[in-house]
């Protein structure tokens, strides 16, 4: 159950778990155990992967480990001390619960416990469960050495906020002992089975999945061999600590993980985990996403749009005064949603480019409020909203202070549209994007108004700004701003050197050939929207000296 406390004060435990992969005939498959139906066990009949917390006795198997000392270990998973004990925790967890036990003979090789003749798994395994040995006694009878070097880190969770029982869990691979069977204890395991990723996520009612073993096996599910999956998890850098979070939706309480859209903004606006954050854009509700800035959605979502076109309240303060940004499109209902949602009386309407679903409902809002209204205009009528009569033309570096509790200073960044300006709240670092960056999707770029050189540079001069928010116009709140910026340059460069290559392999090809080769991965009713795009990257060729257009047909330049 969630605790609407958001009281979190009780520690941490540490915890360690095991993806044990092998090969076989129908494709890899990964070990998976049962566990018990127990009343007090929130995950109780789930299957998961071996592992369990970590043990103050685990420290004193460091002696028995093989290839990875604890310094190293720490190392590798980002700690200062005590790291070995998270791979020694794993090993020891998946010996109790599955019966394999991950050590080296001997003779260097991974050990084989049939064939110690004085001594029986099933012997050790109860002896160990019930405490009459521990791992250290049995390394120590059978000269074994814990493979700790045989586990690659995979992946960090952590439990979500708000609950009772945390658990800080390193999850690690590797690949199942060959001479070894797995042998569950009936106790903490109920069963085991050995599944294919894909089967075990294709059936949830018979296998039910906790939240990180199943994306867990998400993304391991494409491999079909050991060596595959080992290459990829070796291969994997700067590994982040994964923490889902709480909120609400429609359908009832929700989790969310990093890569959701609305997962920063429910970090910053309910940082105990008390769940009850929406997760959803409500069109019309007003929300209030710090002191200065209140935000209202409207009702205009469409595939253009998303979830709908934000309008922001920004201001406050002792004078209580407040500034719009973008009032969005011409409806009645918004801007009454709008006026309804102002503390204070607005004096501000500021407007980020004229595009038809940003600025038309800035003449009724004036008209009503009173407020000054201040935009730039565009350098060509297509798509442009035609009512636009700004009060002062804006210019990039100017400074608005919004009822003395506000700072907003404009930063001119063209490509979208010519007359695209963000704000950025200086007070706070957020910068309202406006579409020159979107939530979940990248921004069409539209001739002739529209340009793609202009809008990649517009782009990088965002990097030279202090900026830890960014507000878009469509979606929620999005933090890594300038990670954001970055894959936003890299996913245009990466699309035009798509258009070069296609160019390379045709020789010459009218736009409609180049759209169904460039955009393959685009649902094909997207492709008239992607079209622009395509237009605006090969204007840009074009004016770079790369690519030549003759007759409707472009080709590159030798």
């Amino acid at each position: 159950m969630i605790q609407k406390s958001g009281n979190n004060s009780k520690a941490l435990r540490h915890a360690a778990t095991l993806l044990v992969v092998r090969d076989a005939p129908a494709g890899m498959e990964v070990l998976m155990l049962q566990r018990p139906q127990r009343e007090t066990d929130r995950f109780r009949g789930a299957y998961v992967f071996p592992g369990g917390v970590v043990e103050d006795n685990d420290r004193g198997l460091y002696a028995f480990c093989a290839g990875l000392d604890d310094n190293t270990a720490s190392c590798r998973l980002g700690l200062k001390e005590h790291g070995l004990a998270y791979f020694v925790a794993a090993i020891r967890e998946c010996f109790e619960e599955a019966g394999l036990l991950l050590a080296y003979g001997p003779d260097g090789n991974m050990v084989d416990l049939d064939r110690f003749d004085d001594v029986h798994l099933a012997t050790l395994l109860r002896k160990l469960r019930t405490g009459e040995t521990d791992l250290g006694e049995i390394c120590r009878k059978l000269n074994l050495r814990l493979a700790v070097d045989k586990l690659i880190w995979y992946s960090h969770w952590l439990t979500p906020l708000g609950i009772a029982k945390r658990f800080d869990t390193f999850f690690f691979l590797v690949v199942a002992p060959p001479a070894q069977t797995a042998l569950h204890d009936g106790s903490e395991a109920l069963q085991h089975r050995w599944l294919r990723p894909a089967e075990a996520l294709a059936h949830p009612d018979e296998f039910h999945l906790v939240t990180a073993t199943q994306r867990t096996l998400e993304s391991i599910s494409s491999f079909g061999c050991t060596d595959a999956c080992c290459k990829h998890a070796l291969g994997l850098k700067d590994i982040q600590v994964t923490m889902p979070r709480f909120a609400h939706s429609a359908s009832g309480l929700c989790k969310l993980l990093p890569n959701d859209p609305a997962y920063a903004e429910v970090a910053r606006l309910d940082p105990e985990g008390r769940g009850d954050t929406s997760c959803e854009i409500e069109h019309g509700r007003a929300v209030r996403l710090s002191e200065r800035v209140i935000r209202i959605t409207a009702p205009n979502g469409n595939m253009m749009t998303g979830p709908g076109t934000n309008t922001y309240l920004v201001g406050g303060g002792k004078r209580n005064e407040w500034a719009v940004i973008d009032p969005g499109p011409d409806m009645e209902a918004h801007v009454q949603n709008i006026i309804a949602a102002a503390p204070g009386p607005i004096r501000w309407i500021f407007v980020t480019h004229t595009h038809r679903d940003h600025s038309p409902a800035a003449a009724q809002l004036k008209s009503l409020t009173g407020a000054r209204l201040h935009g730039r205009l565009a350098q060509n009528p297509e798509w442009q909203d035609s009512t636009f009569q700004p009060d002062q033309i804006i210019a990039h570096g100017d400074r608005f202070d919004i009822g003395a509790a506000a700072t907003l200073r404009v930063g001119h960044t063209p490509g979208h549209a010519s007359n695209h300006v963000c704000y950025l709240l200086e007070e706070e670092k957020t910068l309202f994007t406006g579409d020159h960056i979107m939530q979940g999707t990248t921004v069409v770029i539209s001739p002739r108004d529209g340009d793609m050189a202009v809008y990649l540079t517009s782009l990088q001069v965002l990097l030279q700004e202090d900026i830890e928010w960014l507000a878009p116009g469509h979606g929620h709140l999005m933090d890594h701003p300038y990670e954001v910026i970055q894959k936003t340059i890299q996913h245009r460069m990466a699309r035009e050197e798509k258009i070069v290559a296609a160019l390379g392999e045709l020789a010459s090809a009218d736009v409609d050939t180049l759209l169904d080769r460039v955009y393959d991965d685009v649902p094909v009713y997207k492709h008239p929207i992607a079209k622009r795009s395509l237009m605006a990257h090969l204007l840009k060729l074009g004016n770079e000296g790369v690519a030549l257009e003759n007759n409707g047909h472009w080709r590159l330049i030798e």
